[in-house]
Formats: structure tokens, sequence, C-alpha cells
């Protein structure tokens, strides 16, 4: 495999790992029956936390074990109003992303006198260096936030297909009454299933700051809704919320490299930006019209 094939494949994985990581906490969100549209803020505070602790301890896995702590909490506290208050699903999560975004400004200013970004941190060092697409590749497969990442995401369909917990979920998600009436803890199935969403979506957060060595402010940027779309498109399975998320990522890539290609024309660099928010509009309208097709079934799909 050619240098540049390396490189573009790195590139994917590498940009793909946020996306594929909210991706896959939304599955175990809407699984449970709780629609969760905050993936954008979960992503921006375990972001914010991750670079936060690590730069106050000097220890990278103390800010990721940092973050994985906020996201299940946020994410939880997403549960809580819903099952315990009542509040619309649709309603709390858009809260909880406009607080992720707002605190995370005020924080940055409070802690560091910035609002825009948080002073650099030292992040996971693994692999060999240089700038080969090799050397690249082998420090995206070896980052143990990565690696994390890729764990949780081949775990979900696992957990959810052949476990009691899944079983429960599923079930808590597709017929909560019937739950109910066989016993399951519907709201507090819901409210763990919310909290390992959350941990899971706070890795994608924190490999997204490790990535860029600090915090800037919004830096999830858009990057949540985007996995929304991956999940709607999947129909609830995690195998191709992942696929549609490197697709996502590779079309990440591809606008990158165009648009270096692309830097004396400033409106073709324009267009190139677009790339990865067309094709989910795209992907979004090829959804809906299998959904209204007669005869398909329904969007919970098996494991």
């Amino acid at each position: 495999m050619s240098s540049t094939a390396l490189v573009m494949l790195a590139e994917t994985l590498r940009i793909a790992a946020p996306y594929a990581c909210a991706a896959i906490g939304g599955i175990w969100a809407e699984r449970s029956g709780i629609v969760q549209i905050g993936l954008e803020g979960v992503l921006l505070a375990a972001a914010f936390t991750s670079v936060v602790v690590a730069h106050a301890t000097g220890s990278a896995a103390t800010g990721l074990a940092a973050a994985i702590a906020a996201g299940a909490a946020l994410s939880l506290g997403h549960a809580l109003l819903v099952e315990r208050a009542r509040v619309d699903a649709v309603v709390s999560g858009i809260a909880l992303n406009l607080l992720a975004y707002a605190g995370t400004r005020l924080l940055l200013r409070g802690l560091y006198d910035s609002a825009s970004s948080s002073p650099s941190i030292e992040g996971f060092r693994a692999g060999p260096t240089g700038k080969s697409g090799a050397a690249l590749l082998a420090r995206v497969l070896l980052d143990p936030v990565s690696l994390a990442a890729a764990l949780a995401i081949a775990a979900t369909p696992l957990l959810i297909a052949r476990t009691r917990f899944g079983l429960r979920v599923r079930a808590a998600g597709e017929n909560p009454a019937a739950a109910a009436a066989a016993g399951v803890p519907v709201t507090r199935v819901r409210c763990a299933a919310l909290a390992l969403s959350g941990a899971i979506c706070a890795i994608g957060g924190a490999h997204l700051a490790y990535d860029q060595r600090r915090f800037d402010s919004g830096m999830s940027n858009g990057r949540g809704f985007i996995a929304l779309a991956a999940v709607v498109v999947s129909g609830l399975r995690a195998g191709r919320a992942a696929l549609a998320c490197l697709l996502f990522g590779a079309l990440e890539a591809l606008q990158i490299a165009l648009q270096s290609a692309a830097r004396g024309a400033s409106r073709a660099g324009d267009l190139v930006q677009l790339l990865p928010y067309v094709a989910t509009l795209v992907a979004l309208g090829l959804a809906a019209r299998r959904a209204a097709a007669p005869g398909e079934p329904g969007s919970r799909a098996g494991p």
C-alpha cells in the first residue's frame, strides 16, 4: 500500500473515532427508549474535562478517566430529567448542548483567562515518530484512546445481543410496559444505559481533545449531530453506525486533502468543506425514503 493510501487510512480512522463513539453512545440511549440529542454537549464537556484534568495532574490517563466520568454523569442527568422529572427528552438534550457550550466557554475564561482555547497538554505518546504513512497509521492504531474507542464499538453489538443487560435495555426501549410487567426495573435500566452511553461518547470527546493537544471552544463542531444522523441511518445497529462514521471520516479526510490542493482557490476550498455535511443530508434523505416505503420494517432493528 502506498504512503498516500496509508495516510488517508490513518486520517480516516483518526477523524472517525469521535463520530463513532458518539454514534455508539446514541445507539445505547435510543435502544433504551430515551432520545439523546445531547451527544454534541457530551462530546464537548468530555473534551474539556479531559484537558483540564490532564493539565492539572500531568496524567493523560487520569484526564481520560475524568472525561468518561463526566460524560456518564451528564448523560445520567439527562436520563433522570426525562424519567423522574418527566422533562421532554428533546428539551433536555437541547439544554445539555447549550449548557456544555456556554459552560466550557465560561470555565475556560475562569481557569485560563481565555474564551477560545486552553493551554497545550502532552496527551498520550504511542507508536513510532516520523511523518510517513506507516508511522502515522501506527500512532493512530496504538493510541490508547483509539484502542478504548475500538473496544467500546466492538463490544456494543455483543452486549446488546447476548447479555442480560442488553436484553433488558432492548425491552425497556421496545415495550416498556411489558418489560415492567415482567419485573424489569425500566427506569434503572434506562439510567444505566444512558450512563454507559455518556461514557462511550466521552471517549470520543477525549480523543478529539488529545488529538488536538488542547481544548478549543466549540471544538465538537457538529460531530454529535452527524453522529446522530449515523444512528438514524444505521437503524440502531452498531456495526452500520460505525461504518457510516468511517464514511464520514473518509469524506472529511478527503475534504482536508482537496482543500489543501485547492489552497489557491478560495471558492473551491469553501465548497470542498461542505462534503461531509452534504453526505449527511443525502444519507438522512435515503433513510427517510426507506422508512416511508410500504412494507419496510420499523426502525427498531435487531442487534
